[in-house]
């Protein structure tokens, strides 16, 4: 335990030369319940920096994560194009765009399919934010997305419907793997406007 934690051994909100056990065993369930507690605080503490990314969402037109320094950015990967869970997701994140927008925010969707796929897409849906072309699967691999599927006995690699907040600074605030379409636009504006709280 000691070899583990040391930068928390001297924390005085944590150890105390006034703190007497009852016995062995509640020496032992109160040594747990620190473990415990650090390895939380440690895990929640733990920020991540968001890869770095440089894509095409028209022709001739990149967007890469430095375009969105002091903004919170909301990346969501998906499957495919007018598919019906990709289409209500998307229209989701559609309608909560400006409210996103209030809060500093801006929102990116991203799939393998091409860009003139892409642009079908936005047309037909009237999405009003930009939508990155991925074939090569480089920032799928990237925020690890790439997952085995199976359909019909059949396996394959496809996009596993995942969901990035990112903050002003470049790390990653929260993210969501295996995502469920119904109100998931709203439980990530939910988030978001909890930190803008804070």
């Amino acid at each position: 335990f000691h070899k583990t934690f040391p930068n928390w051994l001297g924390n005085s909100k944590l150890f105390s030369s006034n703190c007497f056990f009852s016995s062995k065993e509640s020496m032992n369930d109160s040594l747990s319940s620190i473990k415990k507690n650090i390895a939380y605080n440690f895990h929640m503490n733990k920020k991540a920096k968001a890869p770095d990314f440089s894509g095409l969402f028209e022709e001739n037109k990149m967007v890469c994560l430095d375009d969105f320094c002091g903004k919170y950015l909301v990346i969501y990967f998906y499957p495919k194009d007018k598919t019906s869970g990709c289409t209500v997701e998307s229209q989701d994140f559609r309608d909560l765009k400006n409210n996103f927008k209030k809060l500093n925010c801006e929102i990116i969707g991203v799939s393998r399919d091409s860009l003139k796929s892409h642009q079908s897409f936005i047309e037909k849906e009237a999405l009003n934010f930009p939508l990155i072309s991925d074939p090569d699967e480089v920032m799928c691999k990237a925020y690890d997305v790439m997952k085995e599927k199976s359909m019909y006995g059949r396996k394959y690699m496809g996009i596993e419907r995942s969901t990035f907040l990112i903050d002003p600074e470049g790390f990653i605030a929260k993210e969501w793997r295996k995502v469920k379409v119904p109100n998931h636009a709203q439980e990530v504006y939910d988030f978001l406007e909890s930190l803008s709280e804070t």
